[in-house]
């Protein structure tokens, strides 16, 4: 990333939507990896396909967000970057 094309007002516009993305992939991470599981109890009165949904999301639901927040990131950041002209080539 070249930096140096950039003034210091549009660096601070990138880092700020940088770490907007930061943040919010973070909470999202946070819902997957610890609300969902807290109340698993609950939710493994609702049943899927025969198991209870609680075990589903911990088995398979947390996974696929996972790897779908991954792909959300990578092209979001890419579309920052892209928007800043600081793209990798």
């Amino acid at each position: 990333m070249a930096e140096s094309k950039l003034t210091v007002s549009q660096q601070t516009a990138y880092w700020e939507k940088t770490r907007g993305l930061m943040l919010v992939i973070l909470a999202a991470w946070f819902v997957f990896s610890f609300l969902i599981h807290f109340w698993a109890p609950q939710l493994n009165t609702i049943r899927i396909l025969g198991f209870p949904l609680g075990y589903y999301m911990a088995a398979q639901g947390s996974l696929i967000a996972f790897v779908l927040m991954c792909v959300w990131n990578a092209k979001a950041q890419d579309k920052i970057d892209h928007e800043f002209g600081v793209q990798d080539e």
